[in-house]
């Protein structure tokens, strides 16, 4: 069609990727065409926008009540997700890429969501939450991602979603075999079975708990930042060193950005290296030599012992139990205390 006065279009292209399994060989290769969602402008393109990524803390519990229940734990994707969506706003899209001299000047009116657009994760996710709600299914508001069903027996069913990956869990057996097959009426759902492999986590069950460690996660990072033969460190952080908001030589901001934001996703794992997170995340804006070295530090740490996760251990206790601490005036640049919690379900 050709494009209506006042309107502008969306731009695209094609996205080639590669699907890795857990152990790192190649699942398949992929095409994709993404719409260029940086040129949306707000409240023209598009109105509102939301992420359906579940809490990672949420995640946690969960782990923690299938360990002491003995609830199983399955695992659900969801093929191409964000073009389930059915979009509510009038987005056109240019011709794709080697296809102009087919089409000319015409354009594309999209009726469904696209990879890119800064609505699609929305679109999706209201998709999803009207199937899930229509089913019986509570959405829960702390933790909007999360859904839980409760028979008249007494038994229970919880599922939640990280964009498209999905974790199923409970003690109401039938209820799941239902739901599956219904999300893989209104979806197409690969069933990957029994949860092994979550967002970089892996997750191994025996009958004493459930561990999870990022094993996979920490070498690959060591090897994107040629840290793979370095000197292992016994601490993540030189108990003398004091980091000031000045240092002598500034590093590449982004660069620090990056490597900081994959360790803050880390210590989801590895509290042991929480506080040392905390401390370098205090420098984003301005990072400098010393800075970047403190991370280098927690780099090597890492190397020592790659493998160290959470152990989810089955207990009789029913308790939740929190501790807390903080230094006092630990702040070299400011003389505020640096806290930290931990707590147990």
């Amino acid at each position: 069609m050709t494009l209506p006065d006042g309107k502008k279009t969306v731009g695209c292209k094609w996205v080639f990727t590669v699907k890795y399994n857990s152990d790192g060989s190649i699942e398949r290769y992929k095409a994709r065409l993404v719409a260029k969602g940086f040129t949306q402008t707000y409240g023209i393109d598009y109105s509102e926008t939301f992420a359906p990524v579940a809490k990672l803390n949420t995640v946690r519990i969960l782990l923690s009540l299938a360990a002491n229940l003995d609830w199983p734990l399955h695992q659900l994707d969801v093929n191409n997700a964000f073009l389930n969506g059915d979009l509510e706003e009038e987005v056109y899209m240019d011709i794709p890429p080697s296809f102009e001299d087919k089409f000319g000047s015409n354009v594309c009116k999209l009726n469904k969501s696209l990879y890119g657009l800064k609505q699609s994760p929305r679109a999706w996710f209201e998709k999803f939450t009207y199937s899930m709600k229509k089913q019986g299914y509570i959405q829960g508001q702390a933790d909007h991602t999360l859904f839980t069903k409760f028979s008249l027996d007494g038994k229970i069913v919880v599922l939640i979603v990280y964009v498209d990956d999905i974790v199923l869990t409970g003690d109401d057996i039938v209820e799941m075999a239902r739901v599956k097959e219904k999300l893989a009426l209104d979806f197409e759902i690969k069933d990957l079975g029994s949860m092994r492999y979550f967002l970089g986590t892996e997750v191994a069950r025996s009958k004493d708990g459930i561990v999870v460690s990022q094993q996979k996660y920490i070498l690959d990072l060591l090897k994107e930042t040629g840290m793979s033969g370095c000197r292992p460190a016994d601490t993540p952080m030189d108990p003398n060193a004091k980091l000031w908001e000045e240092g002598s030589v500034p590093v590449d901001t982004g660069r620090y950005q990056r490597l900081v934001g994959k360790l803050i996703y880390l210590s989801h794992t590895r509290p042991d290296i929480a506080f040392s997170v905390s401390a370098v995340s205090q420098f984003m804006h301005s990072p400098f030599e010393e800075h970047l070295e403190a991370v280098y530090r927690i780099l090597r740490y890492l190397k020592a012992n790659p493998g160290k996760g959470l152990f989810f251990k089955k207990t009789s206790e029913r308790n939740v139990s929190i501790f807390t601490d903080a230094d006092w005036a630990g702040s070299v640049t400011d003389r505020r205390s640096t806290s930290g919690y931990c707590t147990y379900v």
